[in-house]
């Protein structure tokens, strides 16, 4: 009897790790579906897009499915001058918004935030740009700036920088608004400079935002199209890869060239970015 009873737990406790599973696997498959309907359905067929060769009838935007692998060779060789100068764009962009990005974070999360209001308010400021649309906030810029400066690298850059400010404050400001101030104060107490404290303590511990923030700017600053178009801030001599992809896809109709430069560009980013979250020590940070 007792043997039985015990082997009667032993296999209702070897069943309820089973149902459990199940019921994650079920709470988890909206989202898996998602997942492959979304994401990697359409990076299939951008895939095999890329690898198609131009059809026999020779018409504009008739391809066929192929193993055509020197597609990728043409778009890197006729189109590395815009990926290289889509990436210094996207670099110095992000190394801008950060300097502007994170003595207002501080000023936000930690200087005021003794004052709940002010820090409400200077909050609705960061966020307030997104209440409109990004299209005609840079078609206002070009409204601003000096015609002069229109088609510059300097638009180009100002641009990225302040349609994508936003993105970077926050996850700072997140950080930041976490830390502990009586370390600062221990800090101080300890006879540590400002500068001191701000290396040894602040710093530190603001690095997950900071990682963030970079990431979620550099990103989408590497694939913009729309601030570097001659229709907005950009020229002629801006186009970036965003640009180039758009005309391929919606303009010249070279469908495979287009596929082919956007699975090149999210492998250059991936890479990119496994290696700052590698070099950052970032791992467990994030």
């Amino acid at each position: 009897m007792a043997f039985t009873a015990f082997s009667g737990n032993t296999k209702a406790v070897e069943q309820h790790p089973r149902r459990q599973g199940w019921v994650v696997l079920l709470l988890l498959a909206p989202g898996i579906a998602y997942m492959l309907l979304f994401f990697v359905a359409p990076f299939i067929q951008l895939a095999l897009t890329a690898l198609q060769a131009p059809a026999a009838s020779g018409g504009i935007g008739q391809y066929v499915a192929a193993l055509e692998f020197g597609n990728y060779w043409t778009a890197l060789s006729d189109y590395w001058p815009h990926l290289v100068r889509s990436f210094i764009y996207a670099l110095t962009a992000t190394i801008i918004g950060l300097l502007i990005s994170y003595p207002l974070a501080y000023l936000i999360g930690v200087k005021v935030r003794s004052k709940p209001m002010l820090q409400g308010i200077l909050l609705i400021l960061v966020v307030a740009p997104f209440f409109i649309s990004m299209l005609l906030r840079t078609l206002a810029w070009k409204s601003i700036l000096p015609s002069e400066l229109i088609g510059t690298h300097f638009s180009v850059i100002f641009g990225l920088v302040y349609n994508f400010i936003p993105f970077m404050v926050l996850p700072m400001f997140a950080s930041l608004q976490a830390l502990d101030l009586r370390l600062l104060e221990a800090g101080s107490d300890l006879y540590a400079s400002p500068v001191t404290t701000f290396r040894r303590v602040t710093l530190p511990l603001s690095m997950p935002g900071i990682v963030s923030g970079t990431l979620l700017s550099f990103i989408p600053m590497s694939g913009d199209y729309v601030v570097a178009s001659r229709e907005f801030l950009g020229g002629t001599s801006t186009a970036m890869i965003g640009n180039v992809i758009e005309s391929n896809f919606l303009q010249t109709q070279n469908y495979p060239m287009a596929a082919a430069l956007s699975i090149m560009l999210m492998v250059i980013i991936l890479v990119m970015i496994a290696t700052y979250v590698r070099k950052s020590g970032a791992e467990d940070l994030l």
